[in-house]
């Protein structure tokens, strides 16, 4: 099966519903970006499934830790997922609540101007809130 590595990977057991999850999350041309009430939602109508949200929550946090997917937190409790795992930025519409691509071409240079001690900038990503 398609999946199996990846869910081993991760630490998980390749049952018959994570298998599923796998499908819906990464059998796609495009990525997109997702809620965890969002991918149960996206289960239930594409597979016709209902797996439980312990089990959507914990294999994506399984996937995220293993860098399958980026976690991208909007607010203390608001955190969207991205299949997407380059480095880029985003916009986010507050009153559609949702998350749009923002390509890095689109953001001119940013300068980091503090150092913290012992530590080196991985990478920069700007998330842009907007408004009506």
């Amino acid at each position: 099966m398609k999946y199996v590595d990846k869910l081993r990977n991760s630490g998980l057991r390749p049952t018959k519903q994570r298998l599923q999850i796998c499908e819906v999350l990464f059998n796609t041309e495009k990525t997109y970006h997702f809620t965890i009430n969002d991918l149960a939602l996206k289960i239930k109508n594409q597979l016709n499934n209902k797996i439980s949200l312990a089990t959507v929550y914990n294999t994506v946090h399984a996937f995220e830790k293993k860098g399958y997917l980026k976690q991208i937190p909007i607010n203390s409790n608001q955190t969207y997922f991205d299949t997407n795992i380059s480095d880029h930025h985003h916009f986010y519409d507050l009153k559609e609540e949702k998350l749009i691509d923002l390509e890095n071409s689109d953001v001119g240079p940013i300068n980091i101007l503090k150092k913290i001690n012992g530590k080196k900038i991985k990478s920069v990503e700007v998330l842009v809130k907007l408004e009506d």
